[in-house]
């Protein structure tokens, strides 16, 4: 019987083989090597981590920052639920059919609308799209656009929550929220051109199922607004815990310095109304009113709502909208707390 000598391995090939072999298999066989790098520098790491971690300055950080978390997240994640729902199965000519015919009437009814529809800030934009796109006047849906994530039920709610000894924040958010609506709304009427206004697209539900459109607008607004109210909390916890306390008092001792600070501040950080009760809460140092500034200005105009403004309704739309918006709500903010705190 006779007995074949195995061929040698044919190196040549392998590396013509490997050097074929698709990017992506590539990249998936160094992960475990990469794991195990980042494993290996946490271990030799966590020393000085420790260390950091246990200096007072960082533990107040932390503090701050995980009570804001964990009192935000149970209103978010239920308000990005109610949203989802209302944008999905209510359909657009519900509001249409529900709203006057006169534009001046429909604006404070649209307004109202807000209260008693929950909405985030992120649903509220193409809920807006949608209601311009099924014949409302852009007044109205305007107004809707700015009252829906200012004075909802589970923004109220919140508030009440991080207020608790000072419920007379829940009526000034809803009444300065309600004002700067409707006021924007009359001045979009009067004021306010066609040609301003880019008719928005239709929505990108569309050619899906229900319960499609639903999960994939919880998924995304989850996460969005998740991401959003990480970072706030992250810069709450640092101004908190990193910010010397003379500057803090010196800022918040002047008002007007105090409200356009904690304006720009609410700009700045794009934070899900459902959760910014909760940070604005933890900035003890400031004025109620400077206070009410914030939880104003930002479900109305931030960076997110900008960008998502001007890709809904167009870019000189935004250019025009945002900074009336923004000046017209720190007058409403400054207005209802000299009346009501």
């Amino acid at each position: 019987m006779a007995i074949t000598k195995a061929a040698p391995p044919d190196t040549d090939a392998d590396a013509e083989a490997d050097a074929g072999r698709p990017e992506g298999r590539r990249s998936e066989s160094r992960s475990p090597l990469l794991l195990t790098m980042v494993l290996l520098l946490l271990v030799l790491g966590q020393g000085p981590v420790r260390g950091a971690l246990s200096a007072p300055v960082m533990q107040s950080w932390m503090t701050v920052f995980v009570a804001v978390l964990v009192q935000a997240l149970p209103f978010l994640v239920l308000g990005v639920l109610l949203s989802a729902a209302i944008a999905v199965f209510v359909p657009p000519s519900f509001f249409a059919r529900a709203l006057p015919a006169r534009p001046a009437l429909a604006v404070p009814v649209a307004g109202l609308a807000g209260a008693v529809l929950p909405g985030c800030e992120c649903a509220s934009v193409p809920v807006a799209g949608a209601l311009v796109r099924r014949g409302v006047t852009p007044a109205a849906a305007l107004a809707f656009l700015l009252s829906a994530p200012a004075i909802n039920p589970i923004v109220l709610t919140a508030t009440a929550v991080a207020f608790p000894r000072n419920p007379e924040m829940v009526l000034a958010r809803f009444a300065a929220g309600l004002l700067v609506a409707c006021v924007m709304g009359w001045l979009w009427q009067r004021l306010g051109r066609t040609d301003w206004l880019r008719p928005p697209g239709r929505p990108h539900h569309d050619g899906q199922s229900r319960g499609e459109a639903f999960w994939g607008s919880v998924r995304h607004d989850v996460m969005h607004a998740g991401g959003f109210l990480v970072v706030g909390a992250m810069a709450a916890a640092t101004l908190k815990a990193v910010t010397p306390a003379s500057r803090l008092r010196s800022a918040a001792d002047n008002p007007l310095v105090a409200v356009l600070a904690l304006a720009v501040l609410a700009v700045l950080l794009s934070i899900c109304s459902e959760a910014d009760a909760f940070v604005a809460a933890s900035l003890t140092q400031f004025s109620l009113t400077a206070k009410l500034a914030f939880l104003v200005v930002g479900p109305m105009i931030d960076l997110k709502l900008f960008a998502m403004q001007a890709g809904t309704f167009g870019r000189g739309f935004a250019l025009r909208f945002a900074p009336a918006t923004f000046a017209l709500a720190i007058a409403g903010a400054v207005l209802t707390g000299a009346v009501l705190l």
